[in-house]
């Protein structure tokens, strides 16, 4: 078969495909899977595992101790690889946790209206796992990848994948390029840039006094945690991408008691890979410094994530998937996102990645996330074309 007739016949098969991959959305937006619930996330990952056993794909459990397991699909490379690319895989990935609580599928079921269909994560990212599930489908069925194909499925994203990370890193090593499915832009865009996130948690010690009659005795942690915000604000820097949020706060003991705890959660976002340890910096700089004397302070970073840029190679990747994508109707623009993603692991390990390449969607992380279906066979067929023209493009 040649590339053309294959990348016709794999084409033409997705275009049947839409009714099949709406039934395996829908199990997976019906089924529980917040990032802290192990269980959850796991029985999404058997949905995927379903799928590739009727599919004859092979499938890796690689166990989490604490979070949703990894899971690698394999599909074998046509019978003539691109010199040089024998060994480097060809990485669709995608990751199967949400950000919303327990029976949440079950207060809002996976609905479909008017061509648009919401649910819990049915565009961040459960839509783009099923397109990679089909593509890859798609090359078992009818062969013709210019080199091994992995369908990495990953259960801890949305927190900063403190787990996955490893095995992302590890997987992007290995990689020829990376497709991470992640939802596209609400005007068919991908994203070819994201910021870096390091997320993390500051806790002060005070100590507690009544408040009226023993006022000169207490330590005010609360004083000190007002102090540190309005410190760690004065860090942020618009013109170089750097933002400083303080989302999160607690503490004291009761309104008349000078406080002897307090606690911030502070979101830093970057846009330069050097940037980040030159703001850590300056953040410890601030928890270690007593603005109120007598508290003592400690930060703990909870979760990061690394910058996505665009190298040439990513560039390259950018432009065949643009070509691609026209030839399935859709007009691909790039964009930067203030986002963080794991495609800024595998772009920093030196894997070209494109990411954002799923069905299109949006405002994810809130009730009203929506996908459009129509989406899902164009944004299919546009992955599989590049895939089947990495050659061409030197990539």
């Amino acid at each position: 078969m040649t590339a053309a007739s294959t990348e016709s016949t794999i084409t033409a098969w997705l275009a049947t495909q839409q009714e099949a991959m709406l039934r395996v959305l829908e199990a997976m937006v019906n089924t529980d899977g917040g990032s802290y619930d192990k269980a959850g996330v796991d029985a999404v990952g058997r949905i995927v595992q379903d799928f590739m056993a009727e599919q004859g794909i092979p499938v890796e459990v690689i166990p989490q101790e604490t979070y949703g397991d990894c899971l690698k699909a394999r599909v074998a490379g046509g019978e003539a690889l691109s010199s040089g690319n024998e060994k480097q895989q060809i990485v669709l990935m995608g990751h199967r946790d949400t950000v919303f609580p327990k029976g949440e599928p079950t207060r809002r079921p996976f609905r479909i209206e008017n061509g648009i269909a919401t649910g819990p994560g049915v565009a961040d990212m459960k839509a783009g796992l099923v397109m990679n599930m089909f593509v890859l489908a798609a090359f078992k069925r009818f062969g013709g990848a210019p080199g091994p194909l992995v369908g990495l499925f990953t259960g801890d994203e949305e927190i900063g994948s403190p787990e996955g990370r490893a095995v992302i890193e590890a997987t992007a090593r290995e990689a020829r390029v990376v497709f991470n499915s992640e939802p596209g832009r609400p005007n068919g865009g991908v994203v070819t840039g994201r910021k870096g996130g390091v997320f993390s948690v500051f806790d002060i010690e005070g100590k507690a006094a009544h408040s009226g009659g023993n006022f000169e005795a207490g330590v005010s942690a609360i004083g000190e945690l007002a102090a540190k915000i309005t410190a760690l604000h004065a860090l942020t820097d618009l013109a170089r991408g750097i933002t400083l949020n303080v989302g999160l706060v607690a503490g004291g003991q009761s309104v008349n008691t000078v406080a002897p705890w307090a606690q911030g959660q502070i979101d830093l976002r970057y846009k330069e890979p050097a940037d980040r340890d030159e703001v850590m910096a300056k953040i410890h700089a601030i928890i270690d410094r007593a603005y109120v004397p007598g508290t003592r302070s400690r930060l703990t970073i909870k979760g990061e994530f690394l910058p996505l840029t665009q190298t040439s190679s990513a560039a390259k990747l950018f432009d065949l998937y643009c070509g691609a994508a026209g030839e399935s109707g859709l007009s691909i623009t790039g964009e930067f996102s203030g986002g963080c993603a794991d495609s800024g692991f595998t772009a920093a390990v030196g894997a070209p990645t494109i990411c954002a390449v799923g069905p299109v969607g949006g405002k994810a992380h809130s009730p009203e996330e929506y996908l459009e279906v129509a989406s899902l066979v164009p944004r299919a067929q546009a992955m599989a074309r590049a895939i089947l023209r990495l050659d061409r493009a030197g990539l």
